[in-house]
């Protein structure tokens, strides 16, 4: 089996390797280990940040990395990147890095959270014109992979969440969506809609006054992650 630099999206394949990953002050991404996966079935790549990967450092959340690669088991190989996807920024400087020699079928694709938050003087981190400029960068190294892309919104930050460190306001989470939107559709990209699927649920499935989902919520958020790229595959053929 080719190797590649990826971890499987399992958490135990991270856990296990002793990975660690700081993402706040200079980020760093550490040696990626070799995938797992059955040999012959369609290879996918889920790029993002913590509300994708595996479990977070403090053990209280796990993303849906690995309920979705539990719900395509037989039908795709699910990977992850080692760590957080962070802002546009630190995604156009590690992409080389995460997409390796490829190929990939499908890659599931998401930046907007770490955009968004906000420096002391208010302003956000990325500006919405340079997520627009990095976004549009994003999407052309990754058509240039080969790969039927989707392109998941980025979920809802809780109001209470504004008065937070982290300083994330819902109504930036709608303005950045929104440009993606323009976008993606732009390029013909899949949108696979998780605002408007988590909105409604938000008290079911994601954390009080957190961005990040529950275990239970997670998996709920799997299911349109995994029916999106089903279609996606299916397109393929």
């Amino acid at each position: 089996m080719k190797r590649r630099k990826f971890i499987s999206a399992g958490s135990s394949g991270l856990l296990g390797l002793g990975v660690s990953i700081f993402f706040g002050g200079p980020a760093r991404i550490e040696a990626l280990a070799e995938a797992q996966g059955k040999p012959g079935l369609p290879q996918v790549l889920l790029l993002g940040d913590s509300i994708s990967m595996g479990i977070g450092s403090s053990g209280s959340y796990q993303g849906y990395q690995e309920p979705t690669r539990k719900l395509l088991a037989g039908k795709a190989n699910v990977q992850g990147i080692s760590g957080n996807g962070g802002n546009t920024q630190f995604g156009l400087q590690n992409l080389p890095k995460w997409l390796g020699a490829g190929p990939w079928d499908v890659i599931h694709f998401n930046w907007g959270l770490h955009d968004i938050v906000r420096n002391p003087d208010g302003q956000c981190k990325i500006p919405v014109n340079q997520y627009e400029k990095n976004l549009r960068e994003i999407v052309k190294r990754l058509r240039a992979t080969g790969a039927t892309l989707i392109w998941a919104t980025t979920t809802p930050v809780p109001e209470k969440e504004a008065n937070r460190e982290a300083n994330r306001r819902n109504s930036d989470v709608i303005a950045y969506n929104s440009a993606a939107r323009r976008i993606l559709e732009e390029h013909q990209v899949a949108i696979d809609d998780l605002y408007s699927f988590a909105l409604p649920r938000l008290k079911e499935i994601q954390q009080p006054e957190d961005v990040h989902f529950t275990f239970e919520g997670s998996a709920v958020l799997a299911k349109p992650v995994a029916d999106s790229i089903l279609a996606a595959l299916k397109r393929r053929r």
